[in-house]
């Protein structure tokens, strides 16, 4: 996964299950406009939204507002460019997820054979 070179500079993201669009401001050294912002143009950001429109972000979209936040401004990508990036991020990680399916699934499948042949 991307990791943004001045991550450790930034706070450290508390133990918590939702973050309001303030803190998660602060946590990635951003404008909550520009969170706000950043929802319409990348669709990995989907915060749950409850009473009063009001966004409540989790732990994995901070890391994604990060990964976001590096790209763009310490790599110097484009809007288009960063989406484009974490798209292929994103389909790489899927790829490596299925691969693993598939052989967990055809060692269980030998194993059930092996039972069959006994």
């Amino acid at each position: 996964m991307l990791e943004a070179k001045n991550n450790d500079e930034l706070p450290a993201i508390p133990g918590k299950r939702y973050f309001a669009i303030g803190e998660v401001a602060e946590l990635c050294g951003v404008k909550p406009h520009v969170l706000r912002y950043w929802e319409q143009e990348f669709p990995q950001l989907k915060p749950v939204k409850r009473r009063g429109n009001r966004r409540y972000y989790q732990r994995q979209d901070v890391i994604v507002i990060r990964q976001i936040r590096g790209l763009l401004y310490e790599e110097g990508f484009t809007i288009g460019g960063a989406r484009n990036k974490l798209q292929g991020e994103e389909a790489r990680s899927d790829v490596t997820q299925s691969q693993q399916i598939v052989r967990q699934m055809r060692m269980e499948l030998e194993d059930i054979l092996r039972l069959l042949r006994r």
